[in-house]
């Protein structure tokens, strides 16, 4: 199956800008998990390719001051096939430990580790492994319920994990600061997400968690759906949470108030045999 993709971001300003700069982690690119067919992103500028950061096309365009400058618009398209992957081996160079410290919005707290290791019956220094992941995967579905519009981008795991609530986002942060607080490497993964009857979830994020670090082995789980990845995900960039691999992130001088629409169509077509 191939998924046709199409993610448009308009922003809307009240007052002209006097300069803009955006940072876009909006290029999938092929791997273990997928294959993109083809791929483009239109902005209103010249797009530069970054270096790679953590395995992650990265790009970015400036806009600089004229009277017009009111609104920006962002398009990524194209076509990817996803693979069905949900386990292995990761080759971008970085070292999973890394993965192992605490970031802004997945930072360990002592009284979710505590709840986690009552849950799993462990002691510290127990090693992942798949049944121990499934059973904290369906405990995270279940403790931090899916709930649009009671949390927002700066929500932290903590919170979440308080309140009880939360979207896509929370769920993955929620997990990455349980597995981190259990010695686990784990990362928050954007990306996007094809079933006809959840288009709220077409932008979407899940989690990797590391298996086995000596040979990068990592295994991709949606807290969402408490189940690994298959092939209705697509990932767009991975990073220690929301913050490092935000699809669109932008500074800006002058505008106004801002507004902004996102709109995310995907379609299906089957592979011919």
């Amino acid at each position: 199956m191939t998924l046709h993709i199409d993610h448009t971001t308009h922003y809307r300003y009240s007052q002209p800008l006097l300069h803009s700069v955006h940072t876009l982690h909006l290029w999938p690119v092929s791997g273990p998990c997928q294959e993109v067919v083809d791929w483009s992103v239109q902005v209103p500028g010249h797009l530069h390719e970054q270096p790679r950061i953590m395995g992650n096309r990265v790009h970015a365009f400036t806009l600089r001051a004229s009277p017009d400058l009111r609104d920006i618009r962002i398009r990524a398209s194209g076509r990817v096939r996803p693979l069905g992957v949900a386990r292995f081996q990761d080759d971008s160079g970085i070292p999973p430990a890394f993965f192992r410290h605490a970031s802004p919005l997945a930072e360990p707290h002592e009284r979710m580790t505590a709840w986690a290791r009552s849950l799993l019956g462990i002691e510290r220094d127990a090693p992942p492994d798949e049944a121990l992941l499934m059973q904290l995967l369906r405990a995270v579905s279940g403790h931090v319920r899916y709930r649009p519009g009671n949390t927002g981008v700066e929500t932290t795991a903590l919170e979440a994990f308080d309140w009880g609530l939360g979207v896509c986002q929370d769920q993955a942060h929620v997990m990455v600061a349980l597995c981190r607080g259990l010695g686990w490497a784990a990362r928050y993964v954007s990306g996007y997400f094809h079933a006809v009857n959840e288009p709220e979830l077409a932008s979407h994020a899940w989690v990797d968690v590391c298996l086995n670090e000596h040979t990068a082995e990592w295994w991709s789980l949606d807290v969402t759906h408490a189940c690994p990845t298959d092939a209705r995900h697509v990932r767009l960039a991975a990073g220690t949470d929301y913050i490092g691999c935000m699809p669109v992130r932008g500074l800006r001088r002058g505008g106004g108030e801002e507004s902004m629409d996102v709109q995310i169509r995907i379609a299906a077509q089957a592979d011919s045999p």
